[in-house]
């Protein structure tokens, strides 16, 4: 099956409206779709009429805002409740932090002479509730002051960089726990991306077994060919459901298209079993 269960739209930090995230993965031939925008579930009922119209097979989804180890950590929710108040509270807390980072952030790039980077990065994001690190990059690019958004990342919004601040999301504990009490699968998003050491790895997939997680994005737009071997392995060994995701944000920024990443090693069980 073609399916992708990890994108995002405007009401997170992806360019395209969640209507048109699904037209565009129904055109590049995605026979499950999940939207997963950041801690945020405001465009699941959109989308999903979208798909219905369209006859895609859609899932409402989330990704959640963790804390770990001095590394913020992405958690999926596959398949939830959209309206679960446990879920939907528990995402309300997580934003209401945002909006206090954002500010935060604005005021590094200040010291470093980067000059009305809030208002700048709130132009690019058209959910005002929620302005990410994604929308500080796209105003820095929009001004000519870096060339792309992961060259940003790395030299302004990354820990030890100028315009990182340090920021408390919920626990990996909580996250899980939303997401199962609102009926879902917890996923632990493209895991090569995080810099943890090896026992702080190990020790994230074992706290996350403990709480209840049941999956690991093992293909991702963020993965290499290795990186996709290595948590193959790691799924093989803590027999944990295997998911296949672009981490779709738009065009021009994401390496993978929707419905366009590697296929799944044949002998992992996929998530969407557990979907259908």
């Amino acid at each position: 099956m073609n399916a992708d269960l990890h994108c995002h739209s405007t009401i997170s930090d992806g360019w395209l409206d969640p209507e048109a995230v699904v037209r565009r993965a129904v055109a590049n031939g995605v026979e499950m779709l999940a939207l997963t925008d950041h801690d945020e579930l405001g465009g699941l009922d959109a989308a999903a009429r979208v798909a219905a119209e369209l006859g895609l097979r859609f899932v409402n989804g989330v990704e959640i805002s963790v804390s770990f180890a001095g590394e913020t950590i992405h958690i999926v929710g596959l398949g939830v409740d959209h309206h679960h108040p446990v879920l939907v509270q528990g995402l309300r807390q997580v934003r209401s932090g945002r909006d206090e980072r954002a500010h935060r952030i604005s005021a590094a790039l200040e010291k470093v002479g980067i000059r009305d980077a809030f208002e700048g990065a709130r132009r690019f994001a058209r959910n005002p509730d929620l302005v990410s690190r994604a929308h500080f990059a796209r105003h820095m690019v929009a001004s000519g002051l870096m060339p792309d958004v992961r060259t940003v990342f790395d030299h302004y919004l990354v820990r030890g960089k100028p315009g990182f601040v340090e920021h408390e999301w919920a626990s990996l504990e909580d996250a899980v726990g939303w997401i199962r009490d609102a009926g879902g699968i917890a996923v632990v998003a493209h895991p090569a991306r995080y810099r943890l050491s090896g026992a702080d790895l190990e020790l994230l997939f074992d706290r996350f077994v403990a709480a209840g997680g049941e999956a690991v994005e093992v293909v991702s737009g963020a993965h290499t060919e290795d990186e996709m071997r290595k948590f193959a392995n790691v799924a093989r060994r803590r027999g944990l459901l295997a998911s296949r995701a672009s981490d779709f944000h738009g065009e021009e920024e994401s390496p993978v298209d929707l419905g366009r990443c590697n296929p799944l090693p044949s002998d992992l069980t996929p998530v969407w079993s557990r979907l259908l």
